[in-house]
């Protein structure tokens, strides 16, 4: 395969020197995310309430919210002690390295078989030029990324694709949305159009949850007040869930992140 031209110029840090980095930036660690936040979301995830389930479909068998903190803690680092119900949680960076070590992997498949992909994010302030590098990484690997269909609407706002990453719009504005509405009416859009659907999509929130329910080849970050992702991860929904806090003070901060999973995919 041929090298591709760096997307971004930031050196490849070691494990190690990623793991450091991450903490210190608060890209995981001590997060800034509440204790309290983190416990009243997967409260009300258990109670059923599908804002919080991000386009999947988890029925009742995460009824639970001790269920849900076991998973958290398990896949994402949160503190395991339910009774700890104040001041910040924790990510643990080396599920999060770990999570980007197996995206790593699936992107190098959809490198070596040219696959077409999706990018789409909720977070646009934090995670746009995360899934823009990994996208440009991608095309120069020979792989499609695919072009969304003109026009359309989803929760009062246009669904756009914006440096090949689709996004919601309203005013002008790209919108910060947790929602699977937008991912549903770009697969919709090119199903009517007779085009196939992505052989993989990389994303975050509910434009993840919506296409790994669909039973697409999905991928997602996930901050751990965002339960719904490690839940589809855990039950086979959703192939990977990256944890990490998806809009920490500066967006930069991500580079070094972007650059280990490049480099871990054979693309940088």
């Amino acid at each position: 395969m041929a090298r591709m031209p760096k997307p971004i110029e930031t050196p490849v840090p070691s494990r190690a020197e990623l793991i450091d980095h991450l903490v210190r930036t608060r890209i995981a660690g001590q997060v800034a995310t509440p204790r309290e936040n983190n416990l009243s979301h997967y409260r009300k995830l258990a109670n059923g309430d599908r804002h919080y389930w991000l386009g999947l479909e988890l029925g009742d068998r995460w009824s639970d919210e001790q269920d849900v903190l076991a998973v958290m803690a398990e896949r994402c680092g949160v503190v395991d002690d339910p009774e700890v119900r104040h001041g910040q949680d924790t990510i643990d960076p080396e599920l999060t390295v770990a999570g980007l070590d197996r995206l790593a992997a699936r992107l190098r498949k959809a490198a070596a078989d040219r696959q077409r992909v999706l990018f789409a994010t909720g977070h646009p302030g934090g995670l746009l030029d995360v899934h823009r590098a990994t996208a440009a990484a991608l095309r120069a690997a020979g792989c499609e990324i695919v072009v969304i269909p003109q026009g359309l609407v989803a929760d009062e706002g246009s669904v756009w694709q914006f440096a090949d990453v689709a996004v919601l719009e309203r005013g002008a504005t790209l919108w910060h949305t947790h929602s699977p509405a937008p991912m549903a009416a770009i697969l919709d859009a090119l199903a009517a159009e007779g085009r196939p659907q992505p052989d993989l999509v990389v994303a975050d929130h509910g434009w993840a949850g919506c296409a790994a329910q669909r039973g697409l080849d999905a991928v997602g970050y996930a901050d751990c007040n965002d339960p719904a992702l490690f839940l589809g991860e855990a039950e086979g929904t959703l192939q990977v869930a990256i944890p990490l806090d998806d809009h920490v003070r500066d967006p930069r901060y991500y580079d070094p992140m972007v650059a280990y999973l490049l480099n871990a995919a054979g693309l940088y």
